[in-house]
């Protein structure tokens, strides 16, 4: 099957809108290819099925409640660029909202490569030390 990047994209935003209300990471991780790497600039290179995983699961952890509004989706049938603004709580009742930037490359239908970009420091809680 060979999908295009929008349809990726739009699955992949569909994906997210629901890992976030059901907290199962499972629809986002079956868009992604075998050998997927995955990058959140301050931490370190996720690589493999596996690693899908835990990088969703990570990214839910921190999280009583997220949701993420994209407000620019830049496609073509290899590339995706999305723009979002996210909002919710962090556990402890902190709110938190942040804005962020992803990309990934598409390959065979599947995501192969993603990439994220955003402010880190929205979660830094007061007497934390980044």
């Amino acid at each position: 099957m060979n999908t295009s990047g929008s349809e990726i994209a739009q699955s992949f935003m569909d994906a997210l809108k629901r890992v976030e209300k059901e907290r199962e990471v499972a629809p986002l991780v079956a868009l992604f290819a075998e050998d997927a790497t995955l990058e959140r600039m301050t931490h370190k290179t996720y690589e493999g099925k596996g690693d899908v995983e835990t990088f969703w699961t990570e990214y839910l952890e921190p999280f009583d409640e997220v949701s993420t509004e994209f407000y620019n989706v830049t496609e073509d049938d290899e590339t995706v660029v999305l723009e979002w603004r996210s909002k919710g709580k962090l556990k402890g009742g902190k709110d938190i909202s942040y804005r962020g930037v992803s990309s990934f490359d598409v390959e065979g239908g599947k995501v192969k490569s993603f990439r994220t970009y955003y402010d880190s420091a929205a979660f830094l809680t007061e007497g934390a030390s980044a």
